[in-house]
């Protein structure tokens, strides 16, 4: 229930963001006619047609995404019609006489009756067609949960609530319009001009989201922009996280549950199979990571260390890997990282995320600690506290009988992109390239599965990014389609990571890093030279900037000298 508040109110806020605002004179415009009969059809049209494509693109269908492309046409024609009815009455009565006419067989009205219910929800449905790309962070994070949870029937119920918020707000605009407009026609018996602004402001409307204005002017130069906002309002009713256990000397762990079932693996590397009844009499730690995190393999010292220093005590430590990105879902990939990162103990791939689903996980990184009777006795979520992560192994496997444990801690002198990372609180966020999740994007409008040509502009502020040259923008990456395009970013943080792979075909592809316009010499990371070279191999994650002193703000850009390369996300550390 508290998701679905979330949903509605983060639609209710729709009406606030930049690009709403060419549809809004599309709504005012009928703001004076009967509500039942024109705004509350149009607006049932626009929601339900929002609601569908939406869900379309949760599957991941890309054929959805460009259908919607189409259909952006095809509704910008609509309310061009509509603004040059606006302007024109003669017009107005040519344009709309067959759809005046359908209408009225359709409802089954008098001929002198020109109101449309039919017409009005299909003018409903090009303006939910037009709407369906505004994603602010709420929706995003709906989108995000379909596509790590599957599409279905709660989550077109979630897209519904979202749309049903938005219809309101849009709704509400309709019945205190109509009030205005009426005031307006009789204290300055100006409908006609009235009438003729709306065309105009509507032809305008249609003007800005051809060129992309909706996204991207409009939502630079907007007071009223809800992206902060709406993120204000998921830190406020989404579920805090699940706040880490505070270990006290001398007492006894608590019990959290019982180890969920290890069936739902897809394959299993390093073992054959492992069970919860197989396991019983052992202590387990069970890591959920993916190869292509950060904190996972910052953290992943740790877990190799202990599974190797208390093997013969009665430890087994299950790597639960739960992929971030399709590429992670590929067997080979995970078989070669786990082969390069050194991890010798059992991994289950969790490409459908049961054994996630079995714990109720939701972090990468995420460590549970499970006595030698099969309960959870300790968890820990992200980076940290190794120590003390260490301390309950030692614990539990006390409690099983294990004498003359090895003392000591598993060491901390980490190097290369398993560092620990800077403790510069500013540092930049996690940045998405994909438009499922991408953020602080400048540079216009983003052709979503289409190639088009980028530009980064001259400047970008704090956490900026932009892509320069052709590419191809998708849900979860962006594909370079000629060569000697960019990525730029303004970055704060010791370490710039970009998780990068080659196009489908395996071919290496080159690339050249600057740090501030020069080559970064102290300040390369492990996968650059001096000199900012670098080569893509395969589908990781690559240090591309490493600052030799401090983690200042920088301007960092790179760029690829052969075509295909997909970039995925940006981490700091």
């Amino acid at each position: 229930m508290l998701v679905l508040i979330l949903a509605y109110l983060g639609g209710v806020l729709t009406i606030l963001s930049p690009c709403i605002l060419p549809v809004l004179p599309f709504v005012f415009a009928r703001s004076d006619r009967p509500f039942m009969r024109n705004g509350f059809p149009m607006l049932l049209g626009m929601a339900i047609t929002f609601a569908a494509v939406a869900t379309l693109a949760a599957l991941g269908g890309g054929w959805a995404v460009h259908a919607n492309q189409y259909g952006r046409y095809v509704a910008m024609l609509v309310l061009a019609f509509l603004g040059l009815t606006l302007l024109s009455t003669r017009l107005a009565e040519w344009i709309t006489r067959p759809f005046v006419a359908l209408g009225n067989r359709l409802s089954q009205r008098s001929a002198g009756d020109g109101d449309s219910v039919w017409g009005a929800a299909g003018l409903g449905v090009a303006t939910g067609l037009l709407w369906a790309p505004c994603a602010g962070p709420i929706l995003g994070l709906l989108l995000t949960g379909a596509a790590l949870n599957g599409a279905s029937v709660q989550t077109t119920l979630l897209l519904l609530t979202y749309a049903a918020g938005a219809a309101t707000s849009l709704g509400l605009a309709l019945l205190i319009g109509g009030k205005v407009f009426a005031l307006m026609k009789r204290s300055l018996g100006a409908g006609e001009w009235v009438r003729r602004a709306l065309g105009v402001l509507v032809l305008c409307g249609v003007a800005a989201i051809a060129l992309g204005l909706d996204t991207g002017l409009l939502t630079r130069v907007s007071l009223a922009s809800t992206g902060g906002i709406e993120q204000k309002l998921i830190n406020a009713v989404r579920p805090a996280p699940a706040p880490q256990p505070v270990l006290k000397a001398g007492e006894p762990l608590p019990v959290e549950g019982t180890l969920p079932s290890l069936a739902g693996a897809t394959q299993w590397l390093n073992s054959p199979p492992l069970t919860t009844g197989s396991l019983r009499g052992k202590v387990v730690l069970v890591d959920f990571w993916t190869y292509s995190c950060i904190n996972c393999i910052r953290a992943l010292p740790y877990v190799r260390g202990w599974a190797d220093k208390y093997r013969d005590h009665g430890l087994v430590v299950i790597g639960v890997h739960a992929p971030e990105f399709a590429f992670e879902k590929d067997p080979a990939n995970v078989t070669k990282a786990v082969k390069d990162l050194g991890v010798d103990y059992p991994v289950a791939l969790d490409n459908d995320y049961a054994i996630w689903k079995g714990f109720d996980n939701e972090y990468w990184p995420a460590h549970y600690f499970i006595d030698a009777q099969g309960q959870i006795r300790h968890h820990h979520f992200g980076e940290g506290e190794y120590r003390e992560s260490e301390d309950v192994i030692r614990q539990l496997l006390a409690d099983a009988g294990q004498k003359n444990l090895p003392g000591g801690y598993v060491s901390d002198d980490h190097r290369g992109v398993e560092a620990a990372a800077s403790d510069d609180p500013t540092r930049s966020p996690e940045t998405y390239v994909g438009y499922a999740r991408a953020m602080n994007f400048v540079g216009g409008r983003v052709a979503r599965d289409d190639a088009r040509d980028y530009h980064a502009p001259g400047s970008l502020a704090a956490d900026q990014w932009s892509l320069d040259g052709r590419w191809t923008v998708r849900d979860e990456n962006a594909q370079l389609e000629q060569a000697g395009g960019a990525i730029v970013y303004r970055f704060r943080g010791r370490d710039l990571h970009l998780v990068l792979g080659p196009a489908s075909d395996g071919k290496p592809i080159r690339y050249r890093v600057t740090i501030d316009g020069k080559p970064p010499g102290a300040d390369h990371g492990m996968d650059t030279d001096a000199d900012g070279n670098g080569t893509i191999t395969s589908q990781r994650l690559y240090q591309l900037v490493r600052q030799a002193h401090g983690s200042g703000e920088r301007l960092f850009e790179i760029e690829f000298l052969d075509p295909g390369v997909q970039a995925y996300a940006f981490t700091f550390g």
